[in-house]
């Protein structure tokens, strides 16, 4: 019923483009905002104790404003384009294993706050997409680290240690391609792969809508 609603609502009030405003294809985000985002070279931004960490933009305009409005403003829709701007990125890297997707996980009292994770919502997009399955058991944030952004990397090493737990009885057997949003030191990153490894699993590719401007 809620969704006839809000398909009745749109036949009488058009969508706006939340970063230009403009009706015209009544839509989140309009094609000539979508375009405005740049992605980043098709290769690793970074390796990680042996793992390929891929960058798709630059964490700046309209790309900043996209991840900010999905992960604070709870303009859920916003997924679906941040989704398909790391998969139309996804498809430059030219590998074409079956993966098991894992969004990076947001601790409990986080999720309670937030009411949601944006990155599980990123994820379920993204598997839409390039035909993968999402595995959102897999790894647990087990500990309520302090927010990361004013931290150096030796502080958010420390932040994060111990703060994710495998569950190997929920592997499913494949690659695994790790999402997140923002990778500015690779700290998030290291920690999920020295999880992972520690339960046997080494067979991982990390991706990030965007990274800082340098």
């Amino acid at each position: 019923m809620k969704k006839i609603f809000e398909a009745f609502l749109d036949l009488i009030y058009k969508k706006k483009c939340y970063f230009c405003g403009s009706s015209k294809h009544s839509l989140k985000m309009c094609p000539t905002c979508y375009e405005e985002m740049q992605y980043s070279d098709f290769r690793p931004n970074r390796i990680i104790n042996g793992v390929n960490v891929y960058s798709c933009g630059v964490y700046e305009k309209t790309l900043q404003k996209l991840i900010r409005g999905l992960k604070y403003h709870r303009q859920k829709e916003l997924a679906f384009y941040l989704a398909r701007f790391m998969y139309d990125y996804w498809l430059n890297i030219n590998d074409k294993r079956d993966f098991q997707v894992i969004p990076t996980p947001l601790h409990k009292n986080r999720i309670k706050k937030r009411k949601y994770n944006h990155m599980e919502l990123t994820v379920e997009e993204f598997c839409k997409a390039a035909g993968y399955s999402p595995n959102y058991d897999l790894i647990k944030r087990v500990k309520d680290t302090k927010p990361q952004y004013k931290l150096s990397r030796k502080e958010r090493l420390f932040n994060l240690s111990d703060a994710f737990e495998v569950d190997i009885s929920k592997n499913q057997g494949k690659p695994v391609l790790i999402l997140d949003d923002i990778c500015t030191t690779g700290a998030t990153f290291e920690e999920m792969i020295n999880a992972l490894r520690k339960n046997g699993i080494t067979d991982i590719v990390c991706m990030a809508s965007s990274s800082p401007v340098c």
